[in-house]
């Protein structure tokens, strides 16, 4: 085991849960902030697992997916955007469970639970199918194009799990107000969708024609 690379998943692996249990529960004003408590059960669990078993199977895609640094300068407005979108959201979720703001049925909570975790084992069936997924935009030496699983049905399957995981994330944390701040999410990743196939026409050999071959960017049917 690549201890240096362990010590680094770890590190950011924490630091992720503090700072998205501080985004929650400091503006809900109490910990007994039960969905608060659901989406960071459903949210880390999973990622420390995965993180064990890329660490162990796949050490390579998991350096790749720990670097965040957008290497593409039409990307870094988007990465901005989106992480004040999630920074406004999380903490507009914990106001709405202290002020009392909007009320979601817990029929709705479960379903969005359910969704959530939907898009987590996508994302994971992703993970197995394309060993080159790193978080940035570019292409490697010796990658080639996938055409298989999820990527015969769209040509982006890891943006079409997010899209579902964090659209589900306010409605989890109980909140309209949160929902309505992350809403507009999807427009950021069909930007992000945009430029990602300018860089893999280019770069990538046989995208054109993988292109040819699934129509359909991030819905099937759809777009």
């Amino acid at each position: 085991m690549n201890k240096k690379l362990f010590f680094e998943a770890m590190m950011k692996f924490f630091l992720g849960v503090l700072i998205t249990g501080l985004l929650i529960f400091i503006p809900a004003g109490s910990l007994d902030y039960p969905n608060g408590r659901l989406l960071m059960a459903i949210l880390f669990i999973p990622m420390f697992i995965a993180g064990i078993i890329l660490i162990v199977k796949n050490p390579k895609l998991l350096k790749e997916r720990l670097d965040f640094k957008e290497k593409q300068s039409d990307q870094k407005w988007v990465v901005v955007l989106s992480g004040v979108m999630f920074l406004l959201g999380f903490i507009a979720a914990g106001l709405d469970y202290r002020y009392n703001w909007s009320k979601i049925p817990n029929s709705a909570v479960i379903i969005s639970s359910a969704l959530f975790l939907l898009g987590y084992a996508l994302y994971g069936e992703v993970l197995r199918e394309n060993a080159y997924l790193s978080r940035t935009i570019k292409v490697e030496e010796g990658q080639k194009v996938i055409d298989t699983g999820l990527y015969g049905i769209v040509r982006h399957p890891m943006y079409a799990a997010s899209v579902l995981m964090f659209l589900s994330i306010p409605l989890i944390l109980g909140s309209f107000v949160s929902f309505f701040i992350f809403l507009p999410y999807p427009i950021l990743i069909a930007k992000r969708i945009k430029n990602e196939e300018m860089v893999l026409e280019k770069n990538l050999e046989g995208y054109m024609e993988y292109k040819k071959k699934v129509r359909y960017k991030l819905i099937p049917f759809v777009w």
